[in-house]
């Protein structure tokens, strides 16, 4: 197939020319969300890569769920600093640049934007865990109940 015959096909009828234009605009989308995603400054974490990153490196767990989510459960180590409460200079976060930071909220929304926050104050490996402590239950993981 070449250039002539996919023109052919998108201008031949409405529908032909919706249909392309749909394709079009998913693969504009999708190459914006990958180079977005690319220069974020931040990485996610799967529950299993979390896991291994406390084992190696000491990693920092700041979960940012409110407190009586937080004493529902949460991941064994981890520390409660509201999204509200949540600054870069915070003094649990003052000895941290250079250790591996990783954000946990419920879903995995409210840690990216503090995984922003940290990189522009200059830490240098921060993580957020994809999908939060809910992704964290469907790995079957455990958490920990209580403060």
């Amino acid at each position: 197939m070449n250039f002539e015959e996919i023109l052919a096909f998108a201008t031949r009828s409405p529908f032909n020319q919706m249909l392309s234009l749909a394709l079009v605009g998913l693969t504009v989308a999708i190459v914006y969300t990958e180079i977005a995603r690319l220069f974020r400054g931040y990485k996610t974490l799967r529950p299993a890569e979390l896991t291994q990153l406390v084992n190696s490196e000491n990693a920092l767990v700041v979960d940012l769920s409110a407190s009586n989510d937080f004493e529902k459960g949460h991941i064994a180590g981890s520390r409660n600093v509201l999204p509200s409460n949540f600054d870069p200079d915070n003094k649990l976060l003052a000895g941290a640049k250079s250790q591996p930071v990783v954000l946990v909220c419920r879903t995995g929304q409210a840690s990216g934007t503090a995984a922003k926050r940290l990189k522009k104050a200059g830490f240098e490996k921060v993580y957020a865990l994809e999908g939060g402590i809910a992704a964290w239950q469907q790995a079957d993981l455990p958490l920990v109940k209580g403060r």
